[in-house]
């Protein structure tokens, strides 16, 4: 198979430039000793051949200090520019272009008990991430002036952290929902009817769409979130989720014990979102990825379990409506009186302005003020679970990080909030399970889909459904257990979680390979999995073209393309790229002459791929077969030449490793990678989604965890473990990735030790 890989090495290509040696002078020192102020005791990390740290530490005080320092060894910049997203504090680096998104994040912040928040992720958090941000301080200090490279393309220094740069709020507003999609349903019944809504975006569980009595839906259209969309968007400093995970017991594997599977889908970066670590020290040895501006890990394994995620669908956003006093808009209607909004004024530092510009935070007993509109006298106030305290992401893994077995994982699972995840589980003693995870808001009397009034107070939160009552399995009949974004309700379940699902198709595809009778896995069989390209939609649809009457002769040789194909999305497949772009085509095709200008205007990137198929599969649409396909030829000779036999979807679909700061020639020859050539789509179990056939989301991490054995557990992560470009660990990753294949997992201390490539001896100072 052929794989575009040019100018692999040590982060950027062969030739040498001015760049790439001042990138070289600053990199860390990972090997050798450092003495550091703030350890207790001495400390060894080793870093293998792929870039995985292993942390052995004899105080556990001392083992998150060196989470810290070591992330920040390898992904100080990217820690820092997140640490100014969650704090608001952007503008400060990038100008004005920030300067929303920066008071987005700010009216996130958590005001709320703060013993509370600590506690509820673990009762030593405050501890370990007290312990971890001093790491992290200790590294920016030991750099002093030999800053990774990255801070003097930008033009700022890092600042000190502090505890509460872990405990913001942006990153799990992102991964939450369903703000947008309340305002989307709001504007099209506006615009078209309930009716309209009701038929085109679909509830699951089925339900009809009800707005709420008062509620004017005139102006609940997509700029009242600006800001909001705006906070979850990518950085830019020039002048997209899904994922997959499964678990078997030892009744279907060769070592008789389970084997799990994880690959969650989320950007596909450059510096990777995903950081690998292995923390050893008093009540510690687990490895496994998580987010570098956090201690511990989100998944992986400590001695007796193993865990891994995907995001669960739990509505866990509600838009309030509220009516402004016409006399004083600071003041709220609620339950028959005029409430005064609280009102919080700072500043926002803004790069290339001389003096701070002032801003007001406002808030009502529903949460922060995201918008204002003076001329109906109203406000759109956010309630959410970040609200609450324990909701910053992924903080509640380290309770998770230390379980032992089943009941200590549920009692966890009470402790995570944010995001809502299918956490899954494994353990030595032969048991699996799953759980639903997360805040899950009792809306007594309304369904949570569009915006409701704030000021009657009937639509309030009735408290959250305690974890007994979350979807869940242990040691299924079925031996396996798997989920894919998909609705995950079990048949009868009669709470209310959500209504909007991702499409069970690469759910189905994973079912269809574990329900395989008289089958039993390895790790190559999951490897093999998690990179499967095998699209259903592919075969149903090319089901209906083998039977269909088509009798246009310039079709016949794309005809016999198709039909003669495996539906396996291979990047150097022809009838795939063929497919794909024939897959863009349909929808209007079949269903434009449904709809008004207007509608189809909203609803072109929105239908349902299962709904299009389901047309197409109804057989009365061969004349939209015939006319979508023939517009597909069509593009895929201009895109690919004339000559079928070298259409390659490879050649279309491509995963681009674009680093932020690349503005100009030189700073792209330093810290950009070569774009990758991808098989599979969104609904393949390898997901390599994205627009106009580029890969921009998937899994950049995965990991295959073998309970019998844990030395046998594989991962992949990419581009790399350091995000500072000059290191060999910049990108020594993406070929591996691009090629699917993985590197162990490495667990015991004397494997380690044979592998280990630079040995870091961490002396406390004075």
């Amino acid at each position: 198979m052929l794989v575009i890989l040019t100018g692999l090495g040590h982060g950027v290509g062969s030739q040498d430039s001015p760049l790439r040696g001042e990138a070289r002078q600053v990199l860390a020192q990972t090997g050798g000793t450092l003495t550091i102020r703030g350890l207790e005791k001495p400390v060894t990390v080793m870093r293998d051949e792929w870039g995985i740290p292993h942390i052995y530490a004899e105080t556990q005080a001392d083992l998150f200090f060196a989470q810290g320092f070591v992330a920040a060894q390898d992904r100080l910049w990217q820690m820092d520019l997140w640490r100014r997203v969650g704090e608001g504090r952007l503008a400060e680096v990038v100008g004005k272009s920030a300067v929303e998104r920066d008071r987005f994040a700010r009216l996130l912040r958590y005001r709320g008990d703060m013993e509370a928040e600590w506690k509820s992720y673990a009762p030593d958090a405050q501890e370990i991430i007290k312990a971890f941000v001093g790491g992290v301080n200790a590294w920016i200090a030991e750099t002093g002036d030999r800053l990774p490279i990255e801070f003097k393309l930008a033009g700022y220094r890092p600042e000190p952290w502090t505890p509460e740069v872990c405990l913001t709020r942006i990153a799990g507003y992102v991964m939450t929902r369903n703000a947008p999609m309340e305002v989307l349903r709001s504007q099209l019944a506006h615009q078209f009817g309930v009716n309209f809504v009701d038929e085109w975006i679909e509830a699951d569980p089925p339900r009809k769409l009800e707005i709420p009595g008062g509620l004017d839906l005139a102006g609940i259209e997509p700029r009242i979130l600006a800001a909001a969309n705006a906070a979850g968007g990518p950085v830019s400093f020039n002048p997209s989720d899904g994922s997959n995970n499964w678990v078997v017991d030892g009744s279907l594997t060769t070592s008789g014990k389970p084997l799990l599977a994880n690959d969650p889908h989320r950007t596909i970066a450059l510096p990777s979102l995903r950081y690998l670590v292995h923390l050893v020290g008093p009540g510690w040895n687990v490895i496994g990825a998580g987010e570098p501006t956090l201690p511990g890990v989100a998944a992986g394994h400590n001695e007796r379990v193993a865990f891994g995620f995907t995001i669960v669908g739990i509505d866990q956003q509600d838009i309030y409506v509220e009516e402004l006093n016409p006399a004083n808009p600071l003041e709220y209607r609620y339950r028959g009186r005029w409430e005064k909004m609280r009102v919080e004024r700072e500043q926002i530092r803004v790069k290339g302005e001389a003096q701070p510009r002032e801003i007001e935070l406002k808030f009502t007993v529903h949460g922060p003020v995201f918008h204002e509109e003076g001329s109906r006298h109203r406000a759109f106030a956010l309630r959410w679970v970040g609200s609450e305290p324990g909701t910053a992401g992924y903080l509640a893994s380290l309770t998770l990080n230390r379980v032992r077995n089943w009941p200590e994982f549920l009692k966890a699972m009470e402790r995570w909030k944010v995001p809502s995840e299918n956490l899954i589980y494994a353990d030595v003693e032969g048991n699996i399970g799953w759980v639903a995870a997360g805040l899950a808001p009792i809306r007594r009397n309304w369904s949570g889909m569009v915006p409701v009034p704030g000021a009657s107070g009937e639509y309030e939160w009735d408290g959250f459904l305690p974890v007994k009552e979350l979807p869940q399995s242990f040691n299924p009949a079925r031996h396996y257990i798997a989920t894919a974004n998909h609705n995950i309700l079990p048949p009868g379940y009669t709470k209310q979680l959500g209504y909007e699902w991702a499409n069970p198709i690469r759910y189905q595809r994973i079912d269809e390979v574990l329900r395989r009778p008289g089958v039993k896995y390895s790790v190559a069989d999951f490897e093999r999995l998690q990179h499967d390209e095998t699209s259903l939609p592919a075969r149903q649809l090319i089901g209906v073209l083998k039977t269909a009457r088509i009798d246009e002769p310039e079709l016949r040789p794309y005809l016999r393309l198709l039909r003669d194909w495996d539906g396996v999305l291979s990047r150097d497949s022809g009838a795939a790229a063929l497919f794909e772009i024939w897959l863009t085509r349909l929808p209007e095709a079949v269903f434009r002459r449904r709809m008004s200008e207007e509608q189809w205007k909203e609803m072109a990137s929105r239908l349902s791929l299962e709904r299009v198929i389901a047309e197409v599969q109804s057989g009365r649409e061969t004349g939209a077969i015939v006319q979508s396909l023939t517009a597909a030829v069509a593009e895929a000779r201009t895109r690919l030449g004339e000559d079928i036999t070298r259409w390659r979807w490879g050649t279309l679909h491509r995963a681009p490793f674009n680093h932020p700061l690349a503005t100009d020639e030189a700073r792209r020859m330093l810290l950009n990678l070569p774009a990758i050539e991808r098989g599979g789509d969104g609904n393949t179990v390898n997901n390599t989604s994205g627009a106009n056939f580029r890969q921009t989301h998937g899994a950049s991490f995965r990991e295959i965890l073998d309970v019998s054995d844990w030395d046998r557990s594989v991962g992949t992560n990419t581009p790399g473990q350091s995000g500072q470009p000059g290191s060999r660990h910049y990108d020594d990753l993406l070929k591996l990735w691009a090629e699917g294949r993985y590197f162990p997992l490495l667990y015991s201390r004397g494997r380690i030790e044979a592998a280990a490539r630079q040995r870091l001896l961490l002396q406390p100072g004075r």
